[in-house]
Order: C-alpha cells, then sequence, then structure tokens
C-alpha cells in the first residue's frame, strides 16, 4: 500500500506530542483523533492490519485532516505527516474503500473538461480556477493591476489542474487531468501563467513536475507577478493581519513574495508600526503563534465541501483571535470565501489589496 513507504515517519508521529497545536481541524473540533499523532497512530494500526483501512471511523477521520502540512513545515525533523495522510488517501481510493460524498465530488471532478477556455493574447496567461472565479472581485482586480502596467495578457478559465481530485486521493485521475491542461496552455505558447490561487500555484510548481508532466510556461502567483512590476501605490493599505497561505509557506518554503508586497504597499501590523515584511525569515505572525495554519482548510482544497461545518468553526477560530478593527490579508480566495462566507470580518486578498492602493 501506499503507506508503506511512510513507515519509519509513521512509527515516530505516533508518539510525539511537539506538533498537537498544528491540527487545525484538531483545534475546532477538540477530538484527539483529529491531532496528529493519533492520526498517524490510527495508519500505524492499519500497517499491521490491513483489514483496519475499511474502518469507517477511520476513513472519516483521515479525510477530515485539513492538510496544511504546518505539522511537516515545522518539524525539526521533517516527519511528514501530511504526506501520510494523502498516501492513506489514495489507499482507501485504490481499495475502493471511497466514501460516497468524496466518490461522488471526485466522479463530477474528473468528468469536467480539464482545459481552460483560453482568449485574448499576450505572453501571461492569468488563470482563473474554480475558487478563484467564485470570488468575482479577483480577476477584476487583476485586470485593474495589469492596465496599470500596461501589461497585455490571456484569461484562462475553467479546466482542471487535477490537484483536487489528488488530494481526494484519486492519483491516476489527477494526472491525467494535468496533463490536459498543460498540453493546453503549452499550445497557447504563453510564456507565464499567473495564479492567484496558492492551490493551483502548488500543482504547476511542484505536482506537475513529480507526475512527469510538462508544462513550457514559468508559473507564478499573482503577489510574484504584482511585486515584480514595481508599481507606484498612491495609496497605504492601513492596519492589517497577514494570513499565511497552507500552500505558500508550508509547501513551498514560506513563498517570500506575499510579504515583499505588503512591503511595497507600505502595510502596517495589526499593532500599528511599519513591520519588515519583506523578510523571508519573519513571517507577519497572527495569533498567538507564527506556526499555525488559519486558512480554513486551503490545504485540502475541497474541505469546505466536504466538511462544511468544520469549514465553519474553523472561520470562527480566526475571527475570535483577530483584531476587529484590522483588515484581514490573505493570498488566498479559498480562505477568503470562507471567512467572508462564516464571520464579520473585513477580508481581502493580496490582489485586492494592491488595486484598492493604486
Amino acid at each position: 500500500m501506499n503507506i508503506d513507504s511512510f513507515q519509519e515517519d509513521i512509527k515516530k508521529c505516533r508518539f510525539c506530542f511537539m506538533c498537537r497545536h498544528l491540527s487545525g481541524v484538531g483545534n475546532v473540533t477538540f477530538r484527539e483523533a483529529d491531532t496528529p499523532r493519533i492520526r498517524t497512530a490510527m495508519v500505524y494500526g492499519v500497517l499491521l492490519d490491513n483489514s483496519k483501512l475499511a474502518n469507517a471511523d477511520f476513513i472519516d477521520t483521515v479525510y477530515s485532516s485539513d492538510l496544511s502540512a504546518a505539522c511537516r513545515y515545522h518539524c525539526v525533523n521533517h516527519f511528514d505527516e501530511n504526506g501520510i495522510m494523502l498516501a492513506a488517501r489514495r489507499d482507501i481510493v485504490e481499495n475502493g474503500l471511497a466514501p460516497d460524498d468524496v466518490k461522488k465530488l471526485a466522479e463530477k471532478l474528473a468528468a469536467e473538461p480539464a482545459a481552460p477556455k483560453i482568449s485574448g493574447s499576450g505572453d501571461i496567461l492569468y488563470y482563473v480556477d474554480a475558487d478563484t472565479a467564485a470570488v468575482a472581485s479577483e480577476a477584476k482586480a487583476f485586470d485593474k493591476i495589469a492596465k496599470k502596467a500596461g501589461v497585455k495578457y490571456r484569461a484562462g478559465r475553467g479546466g482542471n489542474t487535477g490537484k483536487a481530485l489528488y488530494v481526494l486521493g484519486y492519483a491516476d485521475a489527477a494526472k491525467k487531468a494535468a496533463a490536459e491542461f498543460a498540453e493546453a496552455v503549452n499550445k497557447s505558447g504563453v510564456k507565464t501563467v499567473v495564479v492567484s490561487n496558492p492551490a493551483v500555484y502548488d500543482a504547476l510548481v511542484n505536482d506537475f513536475k513529480a507526475w512527469g508532466v510538462k508544462l513550457s510556461a514559468k508559473a507564478v502567483h499573482a503577489s510574484e507577478f504584482i511585486a515584480s512590476l514595481k508599481l507606484k501605490f498612491s495609496k497605504k493599505p492601513g492596519r492589517l493581519c497577514y494570513l499565511e497561505s497552507d500552500f505558500l509557506k508550508n509547501y513551498n518554503g514560506n513563498l517570500k513574495f506575499p510579504r515583499m508586497l505588503l512591503g511595497q504597499l507600505k502595510a502596517e501590523s495589526a499593532e500599528g508600526f511599519a513591520t519588515d515584511l519583506t523578510s523571508e525569515k519573519t513571517p507577519f505572525m497572527f495569533g498567538t503563534n507564527n506556526e499555525e495554519s488559519y486558512t480554513c482548510g486551503e490545504g485540502a482544497v475541497v474541505f469546505a465541501q466536504l466538511r462544511p461545518e468544520i469549514a465553519k468553526k474553523m472561520a470562527k477560530y480566526v475571527e475570535e483571535r483577530a483584531d476587529k478593527g484590522c483588515l484581514i490579508a490573505v493570498a488566498s480566495p479559498y480562505t477568503k470565501a470562507q471567512l467572508g462566507k462564516n464571520t464579520k470580518l473585513k477580508v481581502s486578498t493580496l490582489t485586492e489589496i494592491a488595486a484598492d492602493c493604486l
């Protein structure tokens, strides 16, 4: 089984309490099963007795993981609890044990055309995935910035990079979708693909490479693209709290561009003073520490569709810890949608904030 390749990490993680506080789900459900240690202990049980893979409680726990990868990123030994959960999901699927809600969602995703519809002209493609499309103001903000910078770009809408299918455990379907997506982009001849969704960024940069899918264009997150334009902003965003993205931080080495952009905007911290946001080693802290994930399940991509009540609790968890007088800045349209739907916080993406400051 897929979990067999993680045996050493499983044996070590099941006895370690050090990242207990880094389970976004566990912090709101208060279930011991939703902590990294117990999740891996349950997987260890499956290693000893493969029949336990079919246990309904085990399957529920595996699909309730938010996959933030905060545990892996902050672990001094980099034990891969996140990889263990993804492997367990693949084993569940490959053994025909996927629960109905997961199966139906995967079938829906696999049935959709993976190639995006591309329009316009230019060497740059701005890809609008489903999460970005759900936040209509995001694409409008990007267009405002592009026009200000005199940048021509093509727009890509629809399609499927395979990311959601992969996190659900459908690796083969994910690779097939990725290949179809890449083929369409490669045929367009664009040199750069700009994305607002960090999950898509991670798919294009990391998943495609791991799957042997060649993307001829360079993939960049919107924050990197906007920061590279070095625009002159006429306004400042004022006081804000920045919520780090799971994919940009924990999956991609704490990507520096979101903080670089906030530095260009001369953003102020919630405490009211200017903060060194340009340093890759100095994350803009929210809450009581700089390790927790506050993305409402961004790492699991379709978490809000499978576990809407838990996603709501995670949003409330953020609201309880936020300075109500400041703007919440996020890198992910998914996180903005969840906080906007479930809280009264004022939330904007980095792209929207940059557009507002022009």
